[in-house]
């Protein structure tokens, strides 16, 4: 990997890079519970540059220190200025911070150890895939100090039933990790001990498949899920074609054929 896309770590946010491609992004702020403050948003996106730039990128943990996953934006900071230009390039940050999230060309997992509220439930919501442990927790309780959580509504409903998101977002009522996962809101739950497991299970089936073919899928996905079914059909298509005409598929679909396992690049 080129200097351009060398891990690099703050006081606020670690970040690692194995031999495989797997890069690790920890929020590293325990005594704040890893709160989305200003410097943090800017620590996340600049790391998020630097992925997106790694070729041999394959997968994102993301990650937190402390007892909590993200206890959502920093209130002291934004109670601090009280103006409208403020909130908006505030808010401006965040959105920037978590569609990078989704335009990444690898899969990203978050690994929650911890209550994940507002925006930190957001950042949960935003991943691709979501492993917890069976004693978090998640809320979007904004609207208990007065704030619809406007900004986490959108990947929540996106995530969830549309009902279940309404009542979290107009009750700030907390769902338990089991209701999370059966609401669509992370993929599996598991006991503390076992989290890095669980984690490690996705990244390695992820790992075993062809990097293109996962770039291609992950960006047809969220495309597609905001058209109208028949070009949702038309776009999937014409992804579906290009990806049959890459190598990977090529070998694939011959492996399959001759009985083998696919012999992909690495």
């Amino acid at each position: 990997m080129t200097d351009a896309t060398a891990p690099t770590s703050t006081d606020l946010l670690l970040h690692q890079r194995d031999a495989r491609g797997v890069h690790r992004l920890t929020l590293n702020s325990p005594s704040s519970f890893n709160t989305l403050s200003e410097s943090l948003l800017d620590a996340l996106q600049q790391a998020l540059n630097v992925i997106a730039q790694d070729e041999q990128a394959r997968v994102l943990v993301l990650a937190a220190a402390g007892k909590a996953f993200c206890a959502g934006h920093n209130l002291k900071e934004m109670r601090a200025q009280p103006e409208l230009a403020y909130y908006q390039k505030l808010f401006a940050q965040c959105t920037r911070m978590m569609l990078s999230l989704q335009n990444l060309p690898v899969p990203v997992i978050a690994r929650v150890q911890g209550i994940a509220t507002a925006a930190g439930c957001q950042l949960v919501a935003q991943c691709d895939l979501a492993v917890s442990v069976d004693s978090a927790t998640f809320g979007v309780n904004g609207i208990d100090v007065g704030l619809f959580c406007a900004t986490p509504s959108v990947p929540l409903v996106r995530n969830m039933h549309a009902k279940q998101a309404m009542e979290m977002l107009l009750t700030g009522g907390f769902i338990s990790a089991a209701e999370a996962r059966s609401s669509g809101l992370v993929n599996r739950v598991c006991a503390a001990p076992d989290l890095d497991e669980q984690v490690d299970e996705l990244v390695n089936a992820i790992l075993a498949k062809p990097r293109e073919a996962v770039r291609l899928g992950k960006a047809l996905f969220y495309k597609q899920r905001e058209m109208g079914v028949e070009a949702a059909y038309q776009l999937a298509g014409q992804t579906m074609a290009c990806n049959m005409m890459d190598e990977v598929a090529q070998e694939g679909v011959q492996a399959f054929i001759d009985k083998r396992k696919p012999s992909w690049r690495a």
